[in-house]
C-alpha cells in the first residue's frame, strides 16, 4: 500500500496537468462510521411555555343524585333600629251615612242630669292666671275641677256662669271659654273691672249665659297687673256655674 503522502502528491500532479480533470478525481473515499460515544449529561430545563388554550368540557358521566332534605332555620337576626315616624297622611273621605236608629224610648225630664257647682276661693292664689276656687260647696255630676279651676262640660246645653269677687285694690276680672282640644283657641268672653283707691271692700260680680259642647271648659281668669284678690275670714269670692237646658 502506498503511502498515504505519495497518494497526496500524486493527485496534486494530476490537478496541475489537465484543468479539466474533474473534482471525482481528487474526492477521497468515504470512512466507516466511528464507534458511538458515551451519552451526554442532561441539559438544563427549558424556560416554561405559554398557557395553552381551554380544553373542551369534559362529558359528565356521572349520575345526579336526588335534592337534599331542607335544613334546621338559622337563629333570628338582631331587630333593627326603629325608623322615624313618617309624616302623617291626608284625611280620607267621607263615609255614607249609616242607617237611621230605632227611635228610642220617650225621656223623663227627671232623669235628665243638671250640672251645676259652686266653689269659694280660700287659699292663696297659684302661679298663673286662673282663678282657682279651691273649696267646693256643691258639684252636682262633678263638672267643676277645683285643683285647676275648671268647669268641663260633659252634657251639651245652655249654662249660666257667675262670680263674685272681693279685693281692697283694682282688680279685673273675666270669664274665659275654650272649645275642646283647642286650648290655644281660648277667648274671653266678657270682662270685668273696678278701681278702687281707697283701700276698701269691694265687690266686682259678673255673669253670663253660654252654649257649650262636650269637653268644652270655662273659667274665670284675671288680669296680670290687675288681679289682686282679698283673702281673709272678713268676706269670700264664690264662681258658680248651672245647666239652664240641655242641647236639642
Amino acid at each position: 500500500m502506498e503511502a498515504p503522502w505519495g497518494w497526496l502528491l500524486t493527485c496534486l500532479l494530476a490537478m496541475s496537468l489537465a484543468s479539466t480533470v474533474t473534482q471525482d478525481v481528487c474526492q477521497a473515499p468515504n470512512g466507516k462510521d466511528g464507534a458511538a460515544g458515551k451519552p451526554g449529561r442532561p441539559g438544563r430545563p427549558g424556560p416554561k411555555g405559554e398557557r395553552g388554550e381551554p380544553g373542551i368540557p369534559g362529558i359528565r358521566t356521572g349520575i345526579r343524585g336526588p335534592k337534599g332534605d331542607e335544613g334546621e332555620p338559622g337563629p333570628s337576626g338582631k331587630p333593627g333600629n326603629v325608623g322615624f315616624a313618617g309624616p302623617s297622611g291626608p284625611p280620607g273621605d267621607l263615609g255614607p251615612p249609616g242607617l237611621k236608629g230605632i227611635k228610642g224610648n220617650p225621656g223623663n225630664i227627671r232623669d235628665q242630669p243638671w250640672p251645676a257647682f259652686s266653689a269659694v276661693l280660700r287659699n292663696p292664689p297659684r302661679g298663673g292666671t286662673i282663678v282657682i276656687f279651691d273649696t267646693v260647696i256643691t258639684n252636682q255630676e262633678g263638672p267643676y275641677q277645683n285643683q285647676s279651676g275648671r268647669f268641663v262640660c260633659a252634657l251639651p246645653g245652655f249654662y249660666y256662669f257667675t262670680f263674685q269677687v272681693v279685693s281692697q285694690w283694682d282688680v279685673c276680672l273675666s270669664i274665659t271659654h275654650a272649645p275642646r282640644g283647642q286650648p290655644a283657641g281660648q277667648r274671653r268672653l266678657v270682662g270685668f273691672c273696678d278701681s278702687n283707691s281707697k283701700g276698701l271692700f269691694q265687690v266686682v260680680s259678673g255673669g253670663t249665659a253660654l252654649q257649650l259642647q262636650h269637653g268644652d271648659q270655662v273659667w274665670v281668669e284675671r288680669d296680670a297687673s290687675k288681679g289682686r284678690i282679698y283673702q281673709g275670714p272678713e268676706a269670700d269670692s264664690i264662681f258658680s256655674g248651672f245647666l239652664i237646658f240641655p242641647s236639642a
